[in-house]
Order: structure tokens, then C-alpha cells, then sequence
């Protein structure tokens, strides 16, 4: 009987390319003495979650992957079981998720990283499939991957690059107490911690300089790594930062950005602080945090900007207005995935540096989708400035290319600028999650591109961690006001945990 061909290679799942960084990668553990590889996939939230495995386990992943269970997908961020995993179907309908089988994760050698900050330790992104070879309904990897191929069969590319505020603070006393400690369904407190500047002196030298340790030793770790940062910025709030790196293809920004966050808390977590892409934090004078995505098209090339305007006054060429139209019109159903938490409802606020209306404008900061460039500037993009910080990158990404593939399919326009956004017209933005879910669950675009299987996931999900929350508020005699101060389960369930 023949011997099948090992997992990889049966299905078909790796580039020539690939296959030959995989070659390399056996030498590379050799020359830096690694010990333990990170096998990391994002969960739904965009949470890393990771096997470590010594390095015959990973040289035979190269070939074979290795086995996951699913459970990281059918458990809430609490740890609550979010589907009936084994009953007929798993809760979900599908023969394939019955029992909480196994996955097979993939490495993408592209990805793999030795990380300075864990000495013997390296890192690389992974793709979940079935074991039949089937690319696994729920990876949200997977989903961008899709999307980025209905961009190639158009000969376009996407370019992307990051601006993502997050706070830090320095831990207090014993960082692990019993209270902090997690239960099913319920988060503990998060770790005590205090401000590590006062705060609210815009882009004050002597405050970033009380942060500049810190900050140094981030930015030494990820010039180790590969991460393209640009600048690193005292924000407005007390230890309120904001990291801009340089613009990338989608695939390699959405797999940067998992890196960025998880990095920063664990270097930061080594040295006695606590970094946290939490929104709105419930602490008394801090400010929202936000996450702005520059995006543009490209040629297959990657050469070539498509949003480049052709003429004097024109804010973008044609299909980038078309682009930006779609992102408009879509801009409620896509919420969910650039807005993801009870808590980033918060940010949408009238006078707040976030939007709470579908708008654009040419370089203004008080709209959803500011227009940046000109007429021969490679640099034309549109930052949307919907999204926060803690949102999953490849389903914030993946999202705009629906949105803005829909826009240039049926050729829409955006209408006119809006100038004095927070008193126009516009369609408001979804004031809470719940309202944002209804506008995904209702929208058939995203149920055509994302899948029914997964948009119907995807509404159980969160809506499990929104009833979490409503039992909470019963419990508690509480109330949810988006003007008002986070509540305690948002800080339990979110704080320390992005």
C-alpha cells in the first residue's frame, strides 16, 4: 500500500515559496538554539492562542501540521460553551463540528519569527483546516484569505497600514491575587494598576519621556521582529499611546497586528506594566482609545496606487470613490467586525476624534472615512477611523474589502463631503452591539461573502457574551448608558484581556 503524502503536501496548502522558507527553517532553529516554537492562530476575538511545541514537533508540523481542538472556537472569551459541542452537529448544524474534533493547524513559514523577549522560544502564525484538507469554516485568517483572492482574480491588491492607540500602566503590588482569578462564564478583576503619567499634555516631551524605558524596549523587540513601526506617540489620555507602522499587503499587516499587540503585553507584562488595547477603560479621566486602518488598491503589481487622483481638487480616482461608497453604505453591517465589544460603542461620541455617522471628508478628523492625498502622491489612501483597538484584524480588514469590492461592483458614490459631521444627516453609526448585530444579521452581502455558517456563528458568539453581560446587569440592578463610565464587567471581561 502506498504511504499517503504528508498533510501539506496532499492537499496542496503551500506555495513554492513557502516549501522553500519551510527548507530554511530547520537551520534557522539550529543557528539561534530555539527550544520551543509558539504554533499561534487567532481565536474569533483576534485573541493569539498558541501551542508550544519542541522543535521535532514543529519539524514535523513543517510537513504534517499538528493537531489543535476546536474548543477555542466554540468557548466564549470566559470560557463559556457557547455551542452544544457534543450534541449531533456540535450546536451548529454541521456534521463536522460534532464532538469538538480535531483541527489540523498549518505553519505559514512567511510568518515565523525568534522571539528576543522568551530566549529559545520562536513564533509562527498558523491556518486552521479539517482534517480533510478543508480550510476550517470559523478561521477568521481564512475569511481574509478568501477576500484577498477576489481581489486577485480582479488583479488588484490591497495596501494597508496601522494606527493603534492602547494604554500603558504600570502594574501595582502582587500582579496575581485570588480576585483576579477567572470562573466560567465570569472574568475575575483585572490586576490593580496605576497611571504612568498624568495625562492630557498632547504630545508633551517630558511626559513621553517618563514612559521612554518602556517604549525603547518595545521598539528594540520590534525592529527584532520585522514590525514596521513608524512612531510612537504620547496620545491624550494618562499613558495613552498610539504606534503607526508602515503600510504593508493586507495578509502581512492582519498577521503584524496580532504579533504587535501580543508582544507589547508580554515585553511590557516582563518589566512591571500592563498594556491594554481595551477601548474605554473604567478608569476615572481616560479617554477612548481608537484604531484607524489606511487602506488602498493597488495593481496586481503592487506598484501602482488605484486611489490616486488624476486631476487637481479630485479627493480620489473614480474607483476609489466608488471604493469609499461601498465602505459607506456598509458601514453599519460591517460594525460587528471593526467594533466587536460592548465596550467600543463607547467611542462614538460627538466632538470625540471617533465618528458617529457614516461620513467622509477630505482630511478631517471628525468623519468615519478620512481622504488623505493628491494627484501623483503614491500615497492616497482612506484611513477609516471606525474601528477599536482591540478588533480582529483579518475580520476588520476582510470587512472593507466586501464593503468596498460591493461599492466598486455597483459603482456607487459617496455623496458630498460632510464638513460638520457630528450635526449631519448621515446615517448614525450603531450606538450599541446588540444594534450592530441586527445590522449584520439583516445584511446579504456579508452573509454571500462571509457565509451563512459563519455570519450565523459569528451572531450566536458575541450574543452569548451579550447575554453574559445582561445577566450581569440583572444581577446587579445595573444600566448601560454609552455616555456614561464603563461598567465593572466591562472592565472584568475586557481589560486584561486585550
Amino acid at each position: 500500500m502506498t504511504k499517503p503524502a504528508p498533510f501539506i503536501d496532499r492537499f496542496g496548502l503551500w506555495t513554492a515559496e513557502q516549501k522553500k522558507q519551510a527548507r530554511a527553517l530547520k537551520a534557522l532553529t539550529a543557528r539561534h538554539k530555539l527550544k520551543l516554537i509558539r504554533l499561534v492562530w487567532s481565536d474569533t476575538h483576534g485573541h493569539a492562542r498558541t501551542k508550544e511545541v519542541t522543535i521535532p514537533a514543529f519539524l514535523s508540523a513543517l510537513s504534517s501540521g499538528y493537531n489543535i481542538n476546536v474548543a477555542t472556537t466554540t468557548l466564549d472569551a470566559s470560557g463559556a460553551r457557547t455551542f452544544a459541542s457534543f450534541t449531533p452537529g456540535g450546536g451548529m448544524g454541521l456534521t463536522e463540528m460534532t464532538g469538538s474534533p480535531n483541527l489540523t493547524i498549518v505553519p505559514d513559514p512567511s510568518t515565523f519569527r525568534v522571539l528576543p523577549w522568551a530566549p529559545g522560544v520562536g513564533w509562527v502564525i498558523c491556518d486552521e483546516y479539517f482534517n480533510t484538507g478543508i480550510p476550517f469554516h470559523f478561521s477568521p485568517r481564512q475569511l481574509l484569505k478568501k477576500q484577498l483572492a477576489r481581489l486577485k482574480q480582479q488583479k488588484l491588491g490591497l495596501t494597508v497600514g496601522l494606527e493603534v492607540e492602547w494604554y500603558l500602566l504600570r502594574l501595582a503590588g502582587d500582579p496575581i491575587a485570588p480576585e483576579n482569578t477567572n470562573a466560567i462564564g465570569m472574568k475575575g478583576k483585572p490586576v490593580r494598576t496605576f497611571p504612568v503619567e498624568t495625562g492630557y499634555s498632547y504630545h508633551s516631551e517630558s511626559n513621553f519621556d517618563i514612559m521612554q524605558p518602556v517604549l525603547t524596549a518595545l521598539c528594540e523587540h520590534f525592529e527584532a521582529i520585522g514590525l514596521p513601526l513608524r512612531s510612537i506617540e504620547n496620545e491624550w489620555g494618562p499613558g495613552q499611546v498610539e504606534c503607526t507602522f508602515a503600510p504593508r499587503d493586507a495578509l502581512t499587516t492582519a498577521d503584524n497586528l496580532i504579533l504587535f499587540r501580543s508582544a507589547t503585553r508580554q515585553i511590557t507584562r516582563r518589566m512591571g506594566y500592563l498594556a491594554s488595547f481595551m477601548a474605554r477603560p473604567a478608569i476615572p479621566g481616560f479617554c477612548a482609545s481608537g484604531w484607524h486602518l489606511h487602506q488602498s488598491l493597488s495593481d496586481a503589481s503592487g506598484k501602482k496606487n488605484l486611489f490616486m487622483p488624476g486631476a487637481k481638487g479630485d479627493p480620489l480616482s473614480p474607483v476609489g470613490m466608488h471604493y469609499l461608497a461601498g465602505l459607506l453604505t456598509h458601514a453599519q453591517a460591517a460594525t460587528p467586525f471593526t467594533t466587536p465589544t460592548i465596550n467600543g460603542y463607547r467611542r462614538y461620541k460627538p466632538n470625540s476624534l471617533a465618528p458617529d455617522r457614516a461620513t467622509w471628508a477630505y482630511d478631517h478628523r471628525g468623519v468615519m472615512a478620512r481622504v488623505l492625498g493628491a494627484p501623483f502622491d503614491p500615497a492616497t489612501r482612506i484611513e477609516n477611523r471606525i474601528g477599536e483597538p482591540s478588533a480582529n484584524p483579518y475580520l476588520y480588514i476582510a470587512a472593507q474589502i466586501v464593503s468596498g469590492l460591493d461599492g466598486i461592483a455597483n459603482r456607487r458614490e459617496p455623496g458630498p463631503q460632510e464638513l460638520n459631521p457630528y450635526n449631519s444627516d448621515f446615517p448614525l453609526l450603531p450606538k450599541t452591539l446588540p444594534d450592530a448585530l441586527a445590522a449584520l444579521e439583516a445584511c446579504e452581502l456579508f452573509r454571500e461573502q462571509f457565509g451563512e455558517t459563519f455570519v450565523n456563528y459569528f451572531l450566536a458568539f458575541k450574543r452569548t457574551e451579550l447575554g453574559r453581560f445582561e445577566k450581569w446587569k440583572s444581577e446587579h440592578g445595573a444600566s448601560w448608558d454609552p455616555a456614561g463610565e464603563p461598567t465593572e464587567w466591562e472592565q472584568n471581561e475586557y481589560f486584561d484581556y486585550f
